[in-house]
């Protein structure tokens, strides 16, 4: 129904307006993946002759619905819009060959066919585009099909400049995890809060055991509410999720400094606050618009990419803790002290911003 709604949208909106009044501000783009030999991708575009005529300083615009005069502008229609207009696919911008301008009277439209040439089905397409800078208000109406039928739609306008689409086979499935890997590596590396609470948590060294056993927790605990979060089902919103994530950490730090032997429990706090630290994942997840027709795929990379990244700092972190332990108790003993007071401070400071300036201490 929403795909129906956007169509009829289309529709009334490039064809519904009385003559050459200024319409709402659209242009129209379909995206056509072709699996034949060779592979490519056929566009078919249409824009407003208002919209080109006042890039082009053209008055009245209706002189642009003059076949003869389409076709005399068609090279700087081409010239104007081609820049505007980026298709790139499996990262490589494409090449286009345009074709000449189809005059729309009925649609006060010029419509172009555009053929993008590929060496092999790709895995995924993006499209960049402002039409019309000129219009803060122009919007650009995608719809991209695959084997024949419509696979996804989007809107794209100066908000939203930008649209990935991964495409349903093999070749996309490694395009989902080529960008989410290393997505989720980047995440957790330049998330300090997060690497911050699994440190805290090896600071008082164990078996190897014990220390797989914290980071298996904490591993199963965020991945679950990250898929949670990622698909919608549970949104908490950040302005709870960030200081609660900060709180984890002070506590953390201070069960450190007041634990006195007894039960090794660091398995169950990774845990617990591991759900939590999995919707702040979630919300950097959710602003890389996720692939509708790819969520499992890009769901299992991004973590991955996570563990790799939470591997890459605990692994030699764990190992330098051992190590210092295996020369000195009383080395091990200062620096599990020391370590676990600046967890404390590091976990407070973060909670005191992210609550009373969430903007920043300037």
């Amino acid at each position: 129904m929403k795909r129906l709604g956007l169509g009829v949208l289309a529709i009334v909106l490039i064809g519904g307006a009385p003559a050459f009044a200024h319409p709402v501000p659209f242009s129209y783009l379909d995206l056509r993946m072709e699996d034949g030999r060779p592979a490519g991708i056929d566009a078919v575009l249409v824009v407003h002759v208002f919209d080109l005529a006042h890039d082009l300083n053209i008055d009245p615009p209706e002189r642009l619905l003059a076949v003869s005069a389409a076709a005399d502008r068609a090279s700087a229609i081409v010239a104007l819009l081609q820049p505007r207009l980026q298709v790139e696919a499996d990262g490589r911008l494409l090449t286009p060959a345009w074709s000449a301008p189809d005059v729309l009277a009925d649609r006060q439209s010029l419509r172009f066919h555009v053929r993008y040439s590929l060496g092999a089905p790709p895995g995924s397409i993006a499209v960049s585009t402002v039409m019309f800078p000129y219009d803060t208000r122009h919007q650009t109406f995608l719809n991209i099909y695959e084997h024949g039928a419509l696979a996804t739609q989007a809107m794209l306008d100066r908000g939203r400049t930008r649209f990935e689409y991964f495409s349903g086979t093999r070749q996309g499935a490694f395009a989902v995890i080529r960008k989410f890997v290393p997505a989720g590596i980047h995440h957790i590396l330049i998330g300090p809060d997060h690497l911050l609470f699994l440190i805290g948590l090896l600071l008082l060294g164990g078996s190897i055991r014990q220390l797989a056993l914290v980071v298996t927790a904490f591993t199963v605990a965020h991945s679950l509410t990250l898929s949670l979060a990622a698909l919608n089902l549970v949104s908490p919103p950040a302005r709870i999720i960030e200081p609660a994530i900060a709180l984890s950490i002070v506590y953390v730090g201070a069960d450190n400094l007041l634990v006195r032997g007894g039960r090794d429990v660091r398995a169950w706090i990774a845990l617990t606050f591991g759900f939590i630290h999995g919707f702040g994942f979630a919300s950097v997840l959710r602003e890389m618009d996720l692939p509708g027709g790819a969520l499992g795929w890009s769901l299992f990379s991004f973590n991955l990419g996570v563990e790799i990244g939470q591997l890459m700092v605990v692994v030699p972190v764990a190992f330098a803790f051992s190590l210092l332990r295996s020369r000195s108790e009383a080395a091990g003993r200062r620096l599990a002290f020391a370590g676990s007071l600046v967890v404390v401070a590091a976990g407070a400071f973060w909670f005191i911003q992210r609550v009373f300036f969430p903007g920043g201490i300037s």
